[in-house]
């Protein structure tokens, strides 16, 4: 790492270095203004064809300082048509003011992504998707970090806070076009951004994988959301498989503060609910640095308090005090002897224990973050510019309430109740990127350092370790920590020929790319993860478990710090034949020091076969590196499977145990994608973009189902097991009951449609405006086939296992096959109001074991799909004064629940009264958990808090 910085530094100076100074002996000025004669502060303004640029500040004014000659001037602003005019520069000041037009709609705005080129293209000129999601909708509703607001704003976009899922709790797993968080490409101002430390390994959508936690980026420091929905591996490299979303922070931005309070105040459960407090205060400023450069500041702080719509606990409690079943009376029996339930709610009361004992819901968090992104032009030929970002986020989430009951996990003289343990983490995000980009002659150069770091630290409370003598335990453990690091350094040159004859003009970039990757696993204290506490001779208890209830802690065996370097070479050209024909081509060659090399390309076209109607496509092939998490991750752990506290060794990829299980080392994913589709403009401003596309992905890297020690009918080990005898080799005291890992393991495809119509209405002469907006995406992932390798593929039980029918239901239905986003965007001088209603499409679950085979005694409801539902938004505002604004709203105004999680009839707390019923008490047998998930943490369209209330204040000055 010491070095690549070294060499990035070096590089960086003598770029510096070798840079000429010019004479500039001219300054312009001017004004810029809206149609209805409203200053426009951050402005972008920018020579065409140069490194040289400004923004206006909060007056409108920008300023220049250029060489004598003729030059052409590009005046954009989000929200408003970009307009280009030459100009002649002569010798002292001169003035060009100029007056910018609303834009229809999203679908007109200039965007950057997904193209090299130095000419400027919008969404419907672009030969591939582009959506671009503006400030005023990324501020517009109750939302408060950026995960959350794509997904209601872009449907091919998807992401829902986790619930009971460790350290996914605190980072959402987000998807693209239906396929994983770790397949789509993050960046910040088109550089690199790091992935998190945390790799998802529970019950949720994307288990297995490490995405890019983008809530570390502050939204008052973003001036726009580009989103490329098309692979651009060949482009941008690993991970793009499905797109790249490109966040673009503000350059010099009039003062802006603004206050979110609010909360949820819904009813569902037959109980009125008034919890998820959100207080949230934001910052952004831009400041000019004298004629030649500007810095922004952004910063935010979010208070988000937990939300619980978790159900009632059907189980019996079974105190201490209640009688005892007898030596040949089975858990059912017992549970259901009459009065047993009378008696164990008396003592539950007694004691003041309720049997609404979990949190299901958002966890507490606490966000305080911080960047800065700013420029400085050296010359009229060279400007540097940096950005850098630093994010703060304490998260506690709840895990499973340990009973009092549960004698393994433990310990009556600290919990004479039981406990609900809590994870907590603390989350430091920091990054850093500096470059210069500008013109060598003819040719535009960029060449950039890129750092990032991701670490989080884990903190038990309220619970112990259950191995130590009875009364001896501490409630409160460091558990550890893990780290990632990033480095990339870059060089882009770009050049545009115009030519004549049919190909009329040709960009041609060339680039290159050093990235190194670092990830580290730091273990926690001694009784984290301790059986007793061996330091102290200390023997642990028999019977008991290990470590912290809920999450035990990384062993010294765990510690691990792996690296990796890859080095990328990337060419890209773009042709125009006439105004009419656009193709593209690139191509990228990538070396990985830890599993060699990829070479991908792209092909795209556009075609404007009649005015502003074109038909537009693209094939190309990508890959995906496998994660050095997902090499090297190892822990052992407590889950909870079928409702069953359960002991799983997670062992890294180079690991023997794999190895016997003859799973070779990781390689990476590989895909080829088609898309094609027609986007232009119906009348005057009415845009649209239909495409449709496939993705067929092979070797995807899949976390294995859980391989368990096989047992007779009595419950003892099999010798001749295979998986007894592999765990056996790790562990032959058969405390660890199961073991998985990370494998390249099937073969999957992914088909799609996305269609965007925007239409603006201009009301009268008073400057009001109506822009309708209506977007889909409908989407559908198969599992064409599972692949094992040696002892499994020979086993079919063994290669059942790999990847079970709830594995499945992860790819195939965990996220929503279709979503419909329908808006309505008024405006008028004082007031503004938005409507904006999503139809989150079904998701399903299907059960690891098969409910149609009748020997497995499962109801066939076990596997469950939940229907389509709307989700209504709204917010009014009022401009009280020029610069004050206030507005209310509500998110899901009419407190829509997904649909209730299967309970099977069987098992529930009335039964448990009745003796004489002959029903017996089927614990696992429905989808709640014994009642305490009444809405699915397995698949989640939209989460499950209700309604949400938010009042908003905003000053710009």
């Amino acid at each position: 790492m010491k070095k690549t910085i070294q060499f990035t530094l070096v590089t960086f100076l003598a770029g510096c270095l070798s840079l000429s100074l010019y004479a500039q002996d001219g300054r312009i000025s001017g004004k810029i203004l809206s149609e209805t004669g409203e200053a426009l502060p951050g402005v972008s303004v920018a020579v065409v064809g140069t490194a040289t640029g400004t923004t206006t500040n909060s007056e409108g004014i920008y300023e220049l300082r250029l060489t004598s000659g003729t030059y052409k001037l590009s005046i954009s602003y989000i929200g408003y048509e970009t307009i280009t005019q030459q100009i002649v520069v002569g010798s002292g000041n001169q003035d060009f003011n100029f007056t910018l037009k609303e834009s229809n709609a999203a679908l007109n705005e200039v965007v950057i992504l997904g193209s090299r080129s130095t000419t400027a293209r919008t969404n419907i000129d672009k030969p591939v998707p582009v959506d671009v999601i503006m400030t005023k909708e990324i501020k517009a509703y109750a939302q408060t970090d950026i995960t959350q607001i794509l997904n209601y704003v872009a449907p091919s976009f998807n992401s829902n806070r986790q619930t009971v899922a460790d350290g996914t709790d605190h980072i959402d797993p987000a998807s693209l076009r239906g396929l994983g968080p770790d397949q789509v490409l993050v960046l910040v101002n088109g550089k690199r951004r790091h992935t998190t430390a945390l790799v998802n390994i529970n019950g949720t959508f994307g288990r297995g994988t490490v995405g890019t936690d983008m809530n570390s980026i502050p939204v008052a420091a973003i001036e726009r959301v580009e989103v490329l929905r098309d692979g651009a591996a060949a482009q941008y490299g690993s991970d793009a498989i499905a797109g790249v979303i490109n966040l673009v922070l503000k350059k010099n931005s009039p003062l802006t503060v603004s206050t979110t309070y609010g909360q949820s105040q819904s009813s569902a459960l037959g109980r009125n609910f008034s919890d998820g407090k959100i207080f949230q205060f934001d910052i952004s400023k831009g400041f000019k640095l004298g004629d030649k450069g500007s810095v922004n500041f952004s910063g935010q702080y979010l208070d988000r308090g937990f939300t619980n719509r978790g159900g009632l606990d059907t189980r019996p409690l079974l105190y201490s005090s209640l009688p005892s079943k007898g030596a040949s009376e089975t858990e059912t029996d017992f549970q259901t002897r009459s009065g047993l339930k009378a008696i164990d709610d008396a003592r539950a009361v007694g004691a003041g224990l309720d049997r609404n004992n979990m949190r299901v819901g958002n966890s507490d968090s606490q966000n305080l973050g911080f960047f800065l992104n700013g420029e400085y032009a050296l010359t009229s030929s060279a400007t540097l510019y940096a950005a850098a970002g630093y994010t703060n986020k304490k998260g506690k989430a709840a895990g499973f309430y340990r009973l009092p009951s549960q004698g393994s996990q433990s310990d009556l003289t600290i919990f004479p109740n039981g406990f609900l343990p809590f994870i907590n983490t603390d989350i430091n995000d920091f990054s850093f990127m500096a470059g210069l980009k500008g013109e060598l002659g003819k040719w535009s150069y960029d060449i950039s350092n890129t750092f990032g770091r991701n670490s989080i630290a884990f903190d038990i409370t309220n619970t112990l370790n259950a191995s130590l003598p009875a009364g001896t335990s501490p409630t409160k453990f460091y558990a550890g920590k893990l780290i990632f690091n990033q480095n990339t350094v870059n060089l882009d040159l770009s050049r545009k020929f115009d030519l004549t004859g049919a190909l009329s003009s040709l960009n041609v970039a060339y680039g290159a790319e050093f990235r190194s990757d670092n990830y580290q696993i730091q273990a926690g204290e001694e009784l984290s993860y301790s059986y007793g506490q061996p330091s102290k001779g200390i023997a642990g208890l028999t019977g008991k478990a290990a470590g912290a209830q809920v999450y035990p802690g990384f062993r010294p065996t765990n510690e691990l710090n792996k690296s990796r370097t890859n080095t990328g070479l990337y060419a890209d050209f773009e042709g125009e034949f006439g105004p009419k024909v656009l193709i593209g081509v690139a191509g990228r060659y990538e070396n990985y020091s830890d599993f060699g090399s990829n070479f991908s390309y792209k092909l795209t076209s556009r075609w404007k076969i009649y005015k502003d109607f074109a038909i537009r496509g693209g094939i190309s092939t990508g890959f995906r590196a496998p994660s050095l998490h997902q090499r090297y991750f190892n822990n052992e752990s407590t889950q909870f499977v079928q409702g069953q506290p359960t002991q799983v060794l997670t062992v890294n990829n180079d690991h023997d145990v794999v190895r016997q299980f003859g799973v070779g080392s990781l390689k990476p994913e590989i895909s080829t994608s088609y898309s094609i589709g027609l986007a232009g403009k119906i009348i005057d401003n009415l845009t649209f973009t239909v495409d449709a596309y496939q993705i067929n992905i092979k070797d995807r890297i899949v976390f294995s189902s859980q391989y368990t020690r096989e047992r007779d009918a009595s419950g003892n080990q099999i010798p001749t097991g295979t998986v007894n005898q592999i765990l056996n080799t790790v562990d032959p005291t058969g405390v660890i009951n199961s073991v998985q890992f990370f494998t390249n393991a099937i073969t999957t495809q992914t088909r799609g449609l996305d269609v965007v119509l925007t239409d603006k209405f201009d009301l009268g002469s008073s400057g009001s405006r109506l822009i309708v907006t209506a977007a889909a995406n409908f989407n559908e992932t198969k599992v064409e086939s599972i692949n094992g390798s040696g002892v499994i593929e020979s086993d079919p039980s063994l290669k059942a296992k790999l990847f079970d029918r709830l594995e499945r239901s992860r790819y195939e239905s965990a996220v929503p096959k279709n979503k419909i986003n329908l808006s309505l965007n008024y405006s008028s001088a004082k007031w503004g109001i938005l409507v904006r209603s999503v139809r989150f499409g079904e998701v399903g679950y299907l059960n690891a074991v098969d409910p149609t085979i009748a020997a497995n005694n499962l109801p066939l409801e076990i596997d469950q799909t939940f229907s389509a539902k709307w989700i209504t938004d709204i917010s009014v505002s009022y401009r009280i004064v020029k610069s004050l604004n206030f507005t209310v709203g509500a998110n899901n105004l009419f407190d829509i629940y997904p649909d209730r999680a299967y309970i099977d009839p069987r098992n529930n707390e009335n039964n448990l009264t009745s003796a004489a019923s002959g029903t017996s008490y089927t614990t696992g047998r429905d989808n709640t958990s014994n009642g305490r998930f009444l809405y699915s943490r397995n698949v989640s369209q939209f989460g499950f808090n209700g309604r949400f209330i938010f009042a908003k204040i905003t000053l710009g000055l």
